[in-house]
């Protein structure tokens, strides 16, 4: 086989998996209801879907002989601002109180520290550092 038809085979590939993601983002944008599930359907788009679709657009134009780079701009472009973008999306609707929040976390001194509850202390191994007690 030629590099041509291995081409063509590769960028009717990327073609089918950029359709594919775009359509399930479509549908996904469509039946969720609530922002912050509507806001997983794009954002899947935005970075596999575009990337398949752009990257099928530079094999292409390896293919024919007009080698171009224009593409990797633009999905580096979009792999950079799409995840801060959901993170400003989400941060906005929940400070809107838009959804569900996150439970508060334990109000003690071993959430998120090293400190081992007493009554943890025993089934700890012998190797692991315990915090000094106060």
């Amino acid at each position: 086989m030629t590099a041509e038809i291995i081409g063509t085979y590769a960028v009717a590939i990327c073609l089918l998996v950029g359709a594919g993601f775009a359509m399930v983002g479509a549908i996904g944008l469509l039946k969720f209801n609530d922002s912050m599930t509507r806001l997983h359907a794009p954002t899947k788009v935005g970075t596999v879907g575009i990337g398949a679709l752009l990257l099928a657009s530079m094999i292409h134009s390896f293919t024919v002989g007009d080698g171009s780079l224009h593409e990797l701009l633009i999905m580096s472009f979009l792999f950079v601002t799409a995840p801060i973008s959901a993170n400003f999306m989400a941060k906005v609707n929940i400070h809107r109180r838009a959804c569900d929040t996150p439970p508060e976390p334990p109000r003690d001194d071993t959430w998120s520290t090293l400190n081992v509850p007493e009554a943890d202390r025993e089934m700890a191994s012998p190797t692991t550092v315990q915090a000094p007690k106060a």
